[in-house]
């Protein structure tokens, strides 16, 4: 299968799928996305974030030599929200490696206190915080606070707030 033309062929859920069950544990499949993940073609990096978040469903370890650059995409101009929604979402779902915490909780609460971030994006870096707030249970003010000051003064949707009741609960 040509990987790349393959994701251009079809957007849907089920062709998705479909991808994602062909790459299956296969080191060398999951490579091949990766690379296309990480390149230039716009469309193909979003339909890429999608059949990595479902790759990593079920089989989590795919994504470990790639978390550090995953996680620095996020920070690269102009990048789709996919790409932020799909990587927020794979690292609230592992067990973070402790060399990557200080990263992913940089980024965590850049995309949490940004509120033109899109929702899906803030809800999984709350739950990445949360998840990192049993090591480090100093971040749990600050992430308080930033859920607090959002609920406060912003308008959410009805699943931020729900999420954010949650995190506050339990972070009580």
């Amino acid at each position: 299968m040509n990987l790349r033309e393959e994701i251009l062929s079809a957007h849907s859920k089920a062709h998705s799928v479909e991808i994602a069950m062909w790459i299956g544990k296969d080191i060398k499949r999951f490579d091949c996305l990766m690379q296309l993940f990480f390149g230039d073609d716009f469309i193909v990096v979003q339909r890429s974030a999608w059949i990595l978040s479902i790759c990593t469903d079920s089989c989590p370890e795919l994504a470990f030599p790639y978390l550090k650059q995953m996680i620095k995409y996020c920070y690269k101009d102009g990048i789709h929200v996919a790409v932020k929604r799909n990587v927020t979402r794979v690292l609230a779902h592992i067990i973070i490696p402790d060399e990557l915490h200080e990263a992913a909780m940089n980024l965590s609460f850049e995309l949490l206190a940004d509120q033109k971030e899109t929702v899906a994006v803030r809800c999984w870096s709350m739950d990445i915080l949360m998840q990192l707030s049993a090591n480090y249970p100093d971040i749990k003010n600050e992430l308080k606070n930033i859920i607090e000051d959002a609920m406060e003064h912003q308008e959410l949707t009805a699943g931020f707030k729900s999420k954010a009741r949650r995190i506050l609960k339990s972070l009580k």
